[in-house]
């Protein structure tokens, strides 16, 4: 069975570098698992690789996607799929990358096949939210499926969103569609787990952010400001300087916030990645050697 190496953790760990590496130790191609930088209006504030780094390696799904687009794990899983059955006819490894658990989740045990939404429902639906508040969209859910309700996060509206628009598409609960079973897969994952000192982490998120800003991200996110309801944009980065822009705070003070924010974000996305059996968690605080990896896992 070929093998899919997945290069997971938190943010600013050095993610890209790392699979750029490996991917031309393999002698293979990279597939983003970023729910953001899939996304080409989104540049600056998902810290998409360089136009360099992007040279170095073939990467998939980078910047193929627009936010005017619906899109979601369960899409995304199976156009990735057909990904790997093509490259997989010239490949004996692949490498995934990203932080996205959701994407993760997608490509190692698959997601619950779910409906296509149409347009007039989500369109009503989000208008709902906007005019009433997540306390009506929780009044709904409520109603149509007390199950799913009792286990979603209900400070989360794009869950209960997601739960609202599959139960008025079908008539049926969107309880009832998650079954739970893992996909079976034509590859062997093989699951890296970068991780660092977390001063260390936290200061390269700060300095991260920082140089975001010099390259453009206020101006980057101002030309999206007028989309602000999309859902790629309820991202950390984006989120935050929406709210200097309607003066909510100041600038500086939205800042300290990205920083802030992004940072609790790295301590999820370690949690999310605890999950998984089997994964080989690499301290990279210092260094690594790609070859001494491989030959280790």
């Amino acid at each position: 069975m070929k093998k899919i190496y997945f290069v997971i953790g938190p943010t600013a760990v050095g993610k890209t570098k790392f699979a750029i590496e490996l991917a031309n130790f393999l002698k293979t191609e990279i597939i983003s698992a970023d729910s953001r930088q899939i996304f080409k209006e989104m540049k600056i504030g998902t810290a998409r690789p360089t136009d360099d780094e992007l040279s170095l390696v073939k990467h998939h799904f980078i910047a193929n996607k627009s936010i005017f687009e619906y899109y979601n794990a369960s899409m995304y899983e199976l156009e990735v799929m057909d990904l790997i059955d093509d490259l997989f006819k010239r490949h004996e490894n692949l490498v995934v990358v990203g932080g996205s658990g959701l994407y993760i989740d997608a490509l190692l045990f698959g997601i619950d096949d779910l409906p296509t939404i149409e347009d007039e429902i989500r369109d009503k639906l989000q208008k709902k939210y906007e005019e009433e508040g997540i306390e009506s969209l929780r009044f709904e859910l409520k109603k149509v499926d007390p199950e799913w309700y009792k286990k979603v996060d209900l400070k989360n509206p794009n869950r209960i969103l997601k739960a609202l628009e599959v139960s008025y598409q079908t008539g049926k609960p969107y309880s009832s569609f998650l079954t739970g079973k893992k996909k079976e897969r034509i590859f062997e994952p093989v699951l890296i787990a970068l991780n660092m000192d977390r001063e260390k982490l936290h200061n390269k998120i700060n300095k991260r952010v920082d140089l975001m800003l010099d390259e453009g991200l206020i101006d980057e996110v101002k030309e999206l400001h007028p989309y602000k309801t999309l859902v790629p944009l309820k991202t950390v980065g984006y989120r935050e300087l929406f709210d200097y822009f309607e003066g909510v705070t100041d600038e500086q003070t939205a800042i300290e916030l990205v920083k802030r924010n992004t940072r609790r974000y790295a301590r999820r996305q370690i949690t999310w990645f605890k999950r998984y059996e089997n994964t080989n968690w690499i301290d990279v605080t210092n260094g690594y050697s790609i070859r001494q990896i491989i030959e280790n896992i």
